[in-house]
């Protein structure tokens, strides 16, 4: 399988979140992904079980949409 072509490879899921809430803040990040785990007493652990879980792809898609989109310009 080649990935020359995917921005995230080798960027694992915890430094995304971590880099997105340096960025932007929680409260912030919140508006831009609307998941409860960035709204409601937020925390790196909590999010990404969250994130890692099949039936909320969609929510990891979103998260890593953002991440490309704010660094990799």
């Amino acid at each position: 399988m080649n990935n020359n072509n995917n921005p995230l490879h080798g960027i694992k899921l915890k430094d995304i979140v971590e880099a997105l809430v340096e960025h932007y803040g929680w409260e912030e990040l919140g508006k831009k992904v609307r998941i409860n785990c960035f709204n409601n007493n937020p925390h790196i652990k909590a999010s990404l079980k969250f994130l890692r879980n099949v039936d909320h792809e969609w929510a990891r898609i979103k998260v890593e949409n953002l991440y490309i989109q704010t660094f990799k310009k």
